[in-house]
């Protein structure tokens, strides 16, 4: 089996940029995950790994053939792991994954979907918080509309806590996905201050995206204009929003509860 034991190893320095930069990522198709759970939840997500490192100190070598067969397992040592590993708690376990197409054409529906779409979310905890939102309500999609960040950022999966794995993702233009939602007769209904009404009031048993914004700016004119209604949850405190995740939690469980979860 191949052991690599120096940071200055030519793969081992291409891992550390495709930790670090969207543009190595993008380039090579690939990213790391780490963890033995976040495996697990990627390989019965669809994904391909081509590399697997495990640290023997931590994670066996027998762990880690029973965790990806027929995959390229890599031994390394504690500098190594501690070169690639993003986060404190890895199970001593790495692997090199391919990304995934994220077009909307590739998304598949239920007869009657129910899908939330985010514009512009930037950071990476709300948009890990916001997959496994969605992954705790089966949701069938999420769309991300103008991303800010590359979802395969290291952040975001580890925020995710696989989520990143186990929901549909697309993204795409505000443009485009109004487009997309009209097309296949999918109502979307915007949270924000303007022109809306209480969210509880409408009926979301139907085809249905639920559209939130950043906390910043919220959603643009565009999405306010097109929006089969636009929605608001009352606020009975002092300020006028509340973090985006939590936002897209109460409108998904709402639609939950209307089609009797």
């Amino acid at each position: 089996m191949k052991q690599i034991t120096s940071i200055q190893n030519p793969f081992i320095k291409s891992l550390v940029l495709l930790q670090e930069k969207a543009k190595n990522r993008k380039q090579t198709g690939t990213f790391i995950i780490e963890g033995k759970r976040e495996i697990e939840i990627a390989i019965k997500g669809g994904y391909e790994l081509e590399t697997v490192l495990f640290y023997p100190e931590i994670c066996s070598e027998y762990e880690a053939k029973k965790l990806a067969s027929n995959t390229e397992l890599i031994e390394i040592n504690k500098d190594v792991f501690q070169k690639l590993a993003y986060r404190d708690t890895t199970e001593g376990i790495l692997a090199v994954a391919k990304t995934k197409s994220m077009q909307l054409t590739d998304l598949k529906f239920s007869e009657n979907p129910l899908i939330l779409v985010a514009e512009a979310p930037e950071k990476p905890g709300n948009i890990g918080a916001l997959l496994r939102t969605a992954d705790a309500a089966n949701l069938d999609a999420v769309i991300i509309a103008n991303p800010k960040s590359d979802l395969y950022n290291p952040n975001i999966v580890r925020s995710s806590v696989g989520c990143l794995f186990t929901n549909q993702i697309a993204t795409g233009t505000t443009t485009e996905i109004i487009t997309f939602l009209k097309e296949r007769n999918i109502n979307f209904y915007c949270a924000t201050l303007q022109n809306s009404t209480s969210y509880h009031t409408q009926n979301y048993t139907t085809p249905t995206a639920l559209v939130v914004g950043t906390e910043a700016t919220g959603l643009t004119q565009e999405w306010r204009d097109a929006a089969t209604q636009n929605i608001i949850i009352p606020m009975q405190g002092e300020i006028d929003s509340m973090n985006v995740s939590v936002a897209a939690a109460i409108l998904i469980f709402e639609a939950k509860r209307q089609r009797g979860f």
